[in-house]
């Protein structure tokens, strides 16, 4: 498994990529597994190319994509979607919140895309919601001090 920050074009982050990537990092390395690698360096704001920078850095043929279901309304409008969805598994997370429509799984099937819904369920959380309430407590224990003397999640 290898997990990088992303630079969504589409979205606009308040925390910059360097943070972002801070906190992904310190939670994947509090995980302490051995087959979950973070590698910012196949990070692009396309899928395309973080999937091509994957396949050539680690010689890899196959590729499950994670995809949160708060974001799967979008990925027809990403770029080079239809090239993307050709070379990947589309793993589906469901995230508490944005439920996955049978009208964009009848696309998914219609586009003959390879996919599965992942048994795992994101909880509903966010930076938003953190940035609101000020209340830390959902945050993994690992990321509190780092958001906290960065001053990150902060109301404007």
């Amino acid at each position: 498994i290898i997990i990088y920050a992303s630079d969504n074009p589409k979205k606009k982050h308040r925390e910059n990529i360097f943070f972002r990537s801070l906190l992904l990092k310190t939670l994947i390395t509090d995980l302490n597994r051995s087959n979950i690698i973070f590698d910012q360096n196949i990070s692009s704001p396309w899928a395309i190319e973080s999937v091509q920078k994957c396949k050539e850095i680690y010689s890899l043929t196959r590729i499950d994509f994670v995809i949160g279901s708060d974001l799967i309304s979008d990925i027809f409008n990403w770029k080079n979607c239809d090239k993307l969805l050709q070379q990947v598994k589309l793993n589906i997370v469901k995230r508490d919140g944005y439920p996955i429509s049978s009208n964009f799984l009848d696309l998914l099937k219609a586009k003959k895309v390879n996919y599965e819904i992942s048994s795992l369920n994101i909880p509903n959380i966010s930076s938003s919601m953190v940035r609101l309430s000020k209340n830390y407590s959902d945050l993994p224990k690992s990321l509190v001090d780092i958001v906290k003397n960065n001053n990150l999640y902060l109301s404007n």
